[in-house]
């Protein structure tokens, strides 16, 4: 039997909102280790005092709710999208159910405003977005950049590719969705001992010189996978209720506590229980032509969208 690597992130918008994110189970080869990490912090150049006490405001409460049926759902349809990867593309590569798909997440107190790609766009017009990271990363940016092509099909766009980035960019509007693809935030070099990260060098750090927005993994470690752990495959319902059975995550504690001693004010975007209810939406073996079992990434469309409909939230409401 082979183990299953674990996922386990934390998603940040410093300086604009901190998003908290655990990812599930993927089907790797024996020798591999449990991996966590912590993905995905944004700096943005506006002010957090634009950000500070929404999604808490007026009673509203975003992140505590439930998944519900939703008829009007998905937000797009991946084969109109042209920016999504085989390994996400769940229906192309043969997944047999929808329901996963007409899910949306409904918070108890309040109304979830519905992406708006145009109003998106208005608003950040002529602006860079950054996402710096690895594959989670790219499933979130594949999602954004899905979210918005949905609203202006017709609006011409720009895929570029080349090395470590790609962007997608929007040209009637001057917004540009960067990616910059990298597993760790600083620099790791070959050695006589080995691969050393120096932790004290970030010279990847010139490519994200000029953004309006960064988002980046802070952090990735791994430790032994518990054997016996039950897999994703076949899941086709989420978890019913709005907490998870195995409670929260200890790094929420941690990075709570970090974010209350900052001196820059975050607004906190807590995904992680809405997230960790979603065993239904990853690709398990619907994921191109990759073996195993991916329960790390997520389905497009799917959960990522809901992130992302998140932060169009917390900017507007």
């Amino acid at each position: 039997m082979g183990s299953m690597l674990y996922s386990q992130a934390l998603l940040a918008l410093f300086l604009v909102v901190s998003l908290f994110l655990p990812l599930s189970l993927q089907q790797k080869p024996q020798e591999e280790k449990e991996e966590v990490r912590a993905e995905q912090i944004l700096f943005n150049n506006v002010s957090s005092s634009l950000l500070r006490g929404r999604g808490l405001s007026n009673g509203c409460n975003l992140f505590q709710g439930k998944w519900v049926v939703d008829a009007s759902y998905p937000l797009y349809q991946s084969s109109g999208c042209p920016f999504i990867d085989p390994e996400f593309d769940c229906q192309k590569y043969g997944r047999p159910d929808q329901e996963y798909l007409k899910f949306s997440w409904k918070p108890d107190s309040c109304g979830l405003p519905r992406f708006d790609g145009m109003e998106f766009l208005r608003r950040w017009r002529g602006k860079k977005i950054m996402f710096v990271g690895d594959s989670l990363s790219l499933n979130q940016w594949e999602s954004l950049s899905c979210m918005v092509h949905a609203s202006v099909p017709n609006a011409k766009t720009t895929f570029a590719k080349k090395d470590l980035l790609s962007s997608v960019t929007f040209e009637d509007y001057g917004v540009t969705l960067y990616l910059y693809h990298t597993t760790y935030l600083v620099d790791i070099v070959r050695e006589k001992i080995g691969r050393v990260l120096k932790l004290d060098s970030i010279q990847g750090g010139n490519a994200w010189n000029g953004m309006d927005v960064l988002i980046f993994n802070t952090w990735h470690w791994g430790k032994e996978w518990k054997s016996g752990a039950k897999n994703c495959m076949g899941e086709q319902q989420p978890l019913t209720g709005s907490t998870y059975p195995a409670g929260t995550p200890p790094a929420v504690t941690t990075v709570n506590k970090v974010l209350s001693t900052i001196k820059k004010p975050v607004y906190l975007l807590d995904i992680t229980t809405l997230s960790q209810l979603r065993k239904d939406a990853h690709p398990s073996t619907y994921s191109g032509e990759h073996s195993g079992t991916d329960c790390s990434h997520w389905c497009l469309p799917g959960l990522p969208d809901t992130w992302n409909q998140l932060l169009y939230a917390a900017l507007i409401m």
